[in-house]
């Protein structure tokens, strides 16, 4: 979560995943993709180094999960897929 700071002043955590865009006007101004919007302090540089950071840190951690944590699952892990059955013109 990105800690930012609304322009009056209060301080309130953010999922940067739910950003769709940020605009200087000249107030940097946060739209999130259901439309919300949220004024902050913070410049666009800012915000986007602390997305980048966020990103970073994400990834880094996923890294350094135990392999087993981390592996895609097996075919022994996984629900069967279904059956296949042979058709003949007259099981049509």
């Amino acid at each position: 979560m990105l800690l930012l700071t609304r322009l009056n002043g209060p301080v309130f955590a953010l999922n940067p995943d739910l950003i769709e865009r940020a605009e200087a006007t000249p107030d940097t101004v946060v739209t999130l993709v259901n439309g919300t919007r949220y004024v902050i302090c913070e410049s666009i540089e800012e915000l986007s180094q602390m997305v980048r950071a966020y990103r970073a840190e994400t990834a880094a951690a996923a890294y350094h999960l135990p392999m087993e944590r981390r592996s895609a699952p097996t075919t022994a892990d996984r629900p069967p897929l279904g059956t296949v059955v042979e058709l003949r013109p007259g099981d049509m």
